[in-house]
């Protein structure tokens, strides 16, 4: 890929896959070396001993109270308790910001392609919701405020998988620049396993299986981190512009003058 030909807006979901990936697992790292956390390659967990390395818990609030006092003392996340809550929830918030920009612009992106623009509002606001529900869980952990943190837990992984759908059957419907396929299907199969993920997670914390949910998990992350890294493929092609200019009485509308995207020139210097 010659960098010349590319927008250096491609280089905006790459970060925030890597700064978002790096950043948990440094979390992981420093709730492990404190002895609060079990490492994710341990074979089982023993009764008695340090808790599962989940990212984030979804405590089922339909239980009884005993499953869920059960459920509470036996669950954990690895940025629940300083300092690894305090590195948690400043790469929550920065990772949220990053997600909200990318949603805006790919909305701005597609705009000028789509007929019907239900499908590309709806994938923008599930993806705002999302990245709403990641600074819940970076800033309530789950000791801290069980009720919050479930909610952000419910809209990162339920509005993130849903956008991901979405996002998937816009790339294969608009087609730019002739990537519809070759970037829709991979995106089609990070969406089959990020549902699958969330499935066997939820099965595995019901059946008490933490360790496996933990690993599930992860695993569920790493892919949502994945899925946002590809839209360097198709930022790419485009620039993106805000135009700022003196009040006049006959002025655009503030859609139409706010922001807009164009194909990125491949000829000009």
């Amino acid at each position: 890929m010659d960098g010349k030909k590319c927008s250096v807006w491609m280089f905006l979901p790459l970060v925030f896959t890597l700064f978002t990936s790096a950043g948990l697992w440094i979390v992981y790292f420093i709730a492990v070396e404190d002895n609060k956390i079990i490492a994710l390659n341990v074979p089982e967990r023993q009764p008695g001993s340090k808790r599962p390395p989940y990212i984030s818990c979804y405590l089922c609030v339909s239980a009884t109270p005993e499953l869920q006092q059960r459920a509470l003392c036996s669950q954990s996340i690895a940025g629940d308790a300083p300092p690894a809550s305090c590195v948690f929830s400043q790469v929550m918030n920065m990772a949220a910001f990053l997600a909200l920009v990318v949603a805006v612009l790919r909305f701005i992106q597609l705009k000028p392609k789509v007929l019907n623009p239900w499908l590309n509002v709806s994938g923008l606001v599930a993806l705002c919701l999302a990245s709403f529900g990641m600074t819940l869980l970076g800033n309530f952990q789950l000791s801290n405020d069980e009720e919050i943190h479930n909610v952000g837990t419910s809209l990162t992984f339920g509005f993130g998988t849903l956008a991901c759908w979405i996002q998937s059957a816009l790339t294969l419907k608009i087609n730019l620049k002739n990537e519809g396929r070759k970037v829709g299907i991979p995106r089609v199969a990070l969406s089959a396993s990020i549902t699958l993920c969330v499935v066997l997670y939820f099965i595995l914390m019901a059946q008490g299986i933490h360790m496996h949910a933990a690993r599930i998990q992860w695993g569920l992350v790493m892919c949502f981190l994945c899925y946002f890294g590809t839209f360097a493929v198709e930022f790419r092609h485009y620039r993106f512009e805000i135009v700022c200019s003196e009040y006049q009485e006959n002025f655009l509308s503030f859609s139409e003058s706010l922001s807009e995207a164009s194909e990125y020139q491949t000829d000009q210097v």
